[in-house]
């Protein structure tokens, strides 16, 4: 067969130079025709769309084609022409075709057939190369990219803080533990408790839940800092919004109160959902067509609006004189829940919603806390379906107050000294927030469960891939 350079599915479908012979290599999707012409539609996964290579059957022969089915890999020569079907501009004519790989149909899992997204989370490893999911995890590049793209253009820093901590930053206590120490027969002290001393790092340690604490370090030294990273939390929590292993995006900003977080928060989500929209549409409008028909006007819905704000005592308010029946009681000190958070963006104030000043009891040790003595300068933003999609606050950057605050919640203070100690040294005001990142793939493709938009997700019982 001879050597052509190989043209990628995306720019083949958009040629006009129609008689030039040109490469394209994939996986078969589905193949029809007759025993004169085999209709083949090829994908390669640059695209949604399929390119249909037209085989004329006694130029290559019966035999010859009988392992070109559903998942076969192939590598074709063929003549673009212009499409006589509908759906599509352009087709190509073999000319040679290798066969890279078969897929025997009695076992090849992915048929052409409607198949359950739980069906597909069980056969993890060939997921991507179904249409919903190679869309789900084009979207998922782009999504990083705009990330770093939009933080390189607001003058952030790029801070990789470490996977492996001894802190425990949401003092939740829900962590993986890291040890190579023998499981079965661990070094004891004198007292009988694992002796710690003698593990790799000297001391216990544990996957990180979150990179803020080191990111605030960074922040303090280069002025705006982000991470974006995997973290790991050991809750058994198997819901559709949950995962044990996931990606967080966390800036953090010397010199910036709450306000200037909020500002930060709205700018990026919108130039974020912005980005899906100019770059992504194909993507979009398959996954809107077959998952969420109201995808499109909520993600220009998110755009076109500017958030409102508002206090947690003011929601809390608005919850409670709406007449709602809610699963869940609302009261002053209430964490709020989805449905309540849902209500306030979909019913109420039909916008995106940022909410401040929670309880600081249901708030975490390092926030910054108002003059009130009851609340912190905490901001959490509320996105349509999705509930909270980013948490954050002004930190506590006074030494004496955030000692304080860790002793009165009977905090360990020993794996997070520096990030106290931080705070002698030239503190300054500064403000973050977190945004799980497959919240927002969530929100941006219309998936309605986490596992959907993660390659290989890691929930409770589940590690496989």
């Amino acid at each position: 067969m001879k050597q052509i350079k190989r043209t990628k599915i995306s720019e083949a479908l958009k040629l006009t130079t129609f008689g030039e012979e040109i490469n394209l290599k994939g996986w078969v999707r589905t193949r029809r025709g007759n025993k004169n012409v085999s209709f083949v539609a090829l994908n390669d996964g640059s695209t949604i769309n399929n390119i249909q290579i037209v085989i004329d059957v006694a130029t290559f022969g019966e035999e010859y084609l009988k392992p070109i089915t559903t998942g076969a890999c192939l590598n074709i020569n063929g003549t673009l022409v212009e499409s006589q079907g509908k759906g599509q501009t352009v087709e190509i004519q073999a000319t040679g075709i290798e066969i890279y790989g078969s897929a025997d149909p009695a076992s090849y899992p992915l048929q052409k057939k409607g198949h359950s997204l739980e069906f597909l989370r069980e056969i993890a490893y060939l997921r991507p190369r179904t249409n919903t999911f190679s869309a789900v995890f084009r979207m998922r590049h782009h999504m990083s990219y705009a990330i770093h793209k939009f933080f390189n253009e607001s003058g952030f820093y790029y801070f990789h803080t470490p996977i492996i901590t001894a802190s425990d930053a949401e003092g939740a206590g829900a962590m993986f533990e890291v040890t190579t120490l023998d499981h079965n027969n661990p070094p004891r002290t004198e007292e009988g408790k694992v002796d710690y001393s003698q593990d790799f790092f000297g001391r216990q340690t544990n996957l990180t839940v979150s990179g803020q604490l080191e990111g605030e370090l960074g922040a303090m030294a280069l002025g705006a800092i982000y991470t974006f990273g995997p973290t790991f939390r050991a809750e058994n929590s198997n819901t559709p919004r949950h995962l044990a292993e996931f990606w967080m995006i966390e800036p953090e900003v010397a010199f910036a109160d709450n306000n200037d977080n909020m500002d930060l928060a709205e700018d990026f989500l919108q130039y974020l959902v912005k980005y899906a929209l100019d770059n992504c549409m194909e993507d979009i409008e398959f996954l809107a067509k077959m998952y969420d028909e109201d995808l499109i006007d909520r993600l220009k819905f998110v755009v076109d609006n500017k958030f409102i704000r508002l206090t947690y005592t003011e929601g809390v308010k608005i919850l409670e004189e709406s007449g709602q029946k809610f699963e869940f009681p609302v009261y002053w000190g209430a964490d709020l829940q989805s449905e309540h958070e849902r209500y306030l963006v979909e019913k109420h104030f039909k916008c995106p919603v940022i909410l401040t000043d929670y309880p600081k009891e249901i708030k975490s040790f390092y926030m910054k806390q108002n003059e009130d003595g009851k609340t912190v300068r905490a901001m959490d933003v509320l996105f349509p379906k999705i509930g909270e999609i980013i948490g954050g606050s002004e930190r506590e950057a006074d030494y004496d107050k955030l000692l304080e605050r860790v002793k009165e919640i009977d905090m360990d203070i020993d794996p997070i000294w520096w990030y106290i100690d931080i705070r002698k040294f030239g503190t300054a005001p500064h403000s973050g927030f977190g945004l799980g990142f497959e919240r927002l793939m969530l929100f941006v493709t219309g998936m309605t469960n986490i596992r959907d938009v993660i390659p290989f997700p890691r929930t409770p019982n589940h590690a496989e891939f």
